[in-house]
C-alpha cells in the first residue's frame, strides 16, 4: 500500500504517479489531493478529494485479497472496456463512457479490473474486514490552474473508515500521532519534457515528463506548517 503524494515526496515515481499528472499543463494548481483524517481509539476516518480514488480502491482490494464482497460503482473512460469486465449498463456524454459496476468481486478481481484499464477512472465502493470505502460514482472535476473557489474544493469525494493503521502512515507520512489532521497540496508544474521525435498529440501528452514542486500544507491538531518537494514524473 502506498499513495502517489508519499511516493513523489520521497523522490520516487512509477506508472501510478505518472498517470496522476498526465492531465496537467504548466501552471500552479492549488488545493489538490486534499485528505482529512481523524483517529479515535484505534479507528481511522479519512475523507479526500478525487485524486485518491483509484489508489484507495487498490489498497482496499489488496486488503480484501481472495475474499469476495459486494462492489458498487462506476468505471469512467473514453474507451470501451475489455470484454473481461462485466458491467450492468452504460451511459455516455461528450465521448465519455460511464459503465455501471455491481456484483460480487474478490480483491484480486478488483485489482485485475484496475490493471486492465489504467487510464480509466475507477470509482468503486465496497467493504473489507478492516475497511469501508465509499466513493462518489462520478468523475471528479478536471484540473484547472487557480483555486476552485475562495473556500477551496469540497472534501467529500472519497470516504474511508478503517482499523488499518497503514493508511494513516502513508497519507500522513510526515506526522507522528495525531487526533485530527489535514494535508493539502499545490502542484507547481514548471516544465514539461516532450519525448524527442514524438508527433502524435495523444502520445506526447501521455509520455511527457512533468517537473515542478509540490507544496505540502499540513494542519495537525490546529497547527499549520508547509514543506516543498521537487518532483519529476
Amino acid at each position: 500500500m502506498d499513495f502517489f503524494i508519499h511516493k513523489l515526496c520521497s523522490a520516487r515515481n512509477d506508472n501510478f504517479t505518472h498517470l496522476q499528472f498526465e492531465k496537467y499543463s504548466r501552471g500552479l494548481f492549488t488545493d489538490k489531493a486534499i485528505v482529512q483524517g481523524k483517529i479515535s481509539k484505534g479507528n481511522y476516518s479519512f475523507v479526500t478529494t478525487g485524486e485518491y480514488a483509484g489508489e484507495f480502491v487498490r489498497a482496499c482490494a489488496e486488503e480484501l485479497g481472495p475474499a469476495k464482497t459486494n462492489v458498487e460503482g462506476v468505471i469512467i473512460s473514453t474507451k470501451g472496456l475489455p470484454s473481461s469486465i462485466q458491467h450492468k449498463g452504460i451511459s455516455q456524454f461528450m465521448g465519455v463512457k460511464k459503465y455501471l459496476i455491481s456484483g460480487e468481486y474478490s480483491g484480486e478481481e478488483i485489482i485485475s479490473i484496475c490493471d486492465s484499464v489504467p487510464r480509466a477512472f475507477v470509482s468503486l465502493s465496497f467493504s473489507t474486514s478492516k475497511s469501508q470505502l465509499k466513493i462518489k460514482p462520478k468523475a471528479p472535476k478536471s484540473a484547472k490552474p487557480g483555486k476552485d473557489s475562495e473556500k477551496g474544493p469540497k472534501v467529500d469525494f472519497c470516504k474511508l473508515k478503517t482499523s488499518n493503521p497503514e493508511f494513516a502512515k502513508k497519507l500522513f507520512f510526515d506526522l507522528g500521532e495525531f487526533k485530527t489532521a489535514e494535508a493539502k497540496h499545490d502542484f507547481d508544474i514548471r516544465d514539461i519534457e516532450i519525448p524527442d521525435g514524438e508527433k502524435d498529440p495523444i502520445k506526447m501528452r501521455e509520455n511527457a515528463i512533468r517537473k515542478g514542486v509540490i507544496v505540502r500544507k499540513i494542519t495537525v491538531d490546529g497547527k499549520t506548517h508547509q514543506k516543498e518537494f521537487n518532483f519529476s514524473t
